[in-house]
């Protein structure tokens, strides 16, 4: 694949595409501190199958994106007291416009999985004419709903590791923690994106911006309720990190959105489910029409 860069202002951020016109434009958003690979490619085949021109970047201080190594890193106490952050979900949807502009799409249908499904939420209220439909996974409208279970913070601050394979290694512990306790994680997947990340940016100070900016979040349900468009809410009932109350929350703000609850889906998306995932995104684009 050919990495191709947006710019947003004096950012570059990089975005990759799957499938081929005239397919329905599709924008992938990634979660917390992961780069753009973490998107598993059997999972955007079958989006591709369904129809769809798939784009997905890399947020601003994850993979080949702009890194703001400058700004510094936040400390456990501003994280807690949700001090002013460097950047804002507002700021990385921001980048988001910026690839949908680069790749010429006046709109596009947008799923985004935890910090992500953030990022797609904050882009369908400010720009709502760019978003065709909005799929929310494993996310939440506000930081103090679905909080994480307390054994699954340290996760969240991690420090700086000694090679590719040690990063690789970390990966794989995180997901058997936060991943589905009903479905075989993919450990092999896991390592060849996280070692793909290492080589390209390996930036802990990096994540914790971008957490920075998720805590420091208003509660965008009053965004959320102005909404005039297809939704799909995902979320599975194991999950540890974005508890469930966090996709009923989301779901509950934004007017005719459908919830659709995995049991035993942790977070991640399992192998298993991907197919009625992809089938549940499909059918949630066939809602739009340009009229709406």
């Amino acid at each position: 694949m050919t990495i191709s860069m947006a710019r947003h202002g004096e950012l570059s951020i990089g975005y990759e595409m799957d499938g081929s016109p005239p397919g329905e434009p599709l924008l992938l958003i990634m979660g917390l501190g992961l780069s753009m690979d973490f998107w598993p490619e059997p999972f955007r085949g079958l989006l591709v199958e369904r129809g769809f021109r798939v784009a997905r970047f890399d947020n601003r201080d994850a993979g080949r994106s702009t890194h703001l190594s400058g700004l510094g890193a936040p400390s456990a106490l501003s994280l807690l007291t949700r001090r002013r952050p460097a950047y804002t979900l507002a700021d990385m949807a921001g980048d988001a416009v910026a690839v949908l502009d680069a790749l010429g799409w006046e709109s596009a249908h947008v799923a985004g999985i935890s910090l992500g499904g953030m990022i797609a939420q904050t882009l369908a209220g400010r720009h709502p004419d760019r978003v065709r439909s909005l799929t929310s996974i494993s996310s939440t409208p506000s930081p103090r709903i679905g909080r994480p279970l307390p054994h699954v913070l340290p996760l969240l601050l991690t420090g700086p590791v000694r090679d590719r394979d040690a990063a690789a290694d970390r990966m794989v512990r995180v997901f058997r923690v936060i991943g589905s306790p009903a479905y075989p994680i993919e450990e092999a997947e896991i390592r060849a994106a996280a070692a793909r990340s290492y080589d390209e940016a390996h930036d802990p100070d990096g994540v914790r911006r971008q957490l920075a900016a998720i805590v420091s979040a208003a509660d965008r349900r009053p965004l959320l309720r102005r909404l005039r468009l297809p939704a799909l809410v995902v979320h599975g009932d194991a999950d540890p990190l974005v508890r469930p109350s966090g996709g009923r929350a989301t779901a509950r703000a934004i007017p005719g959105a459908k919830l659709v609850i995995y049991h035993g889906m942790g977070h991640d998306l399992p192998v298993l489910l991907q197919p009625d995932i992809a089938d549940e995104i499909a059918a949630l684009a066939r809602r739009w029409s340009p009229a709406r």
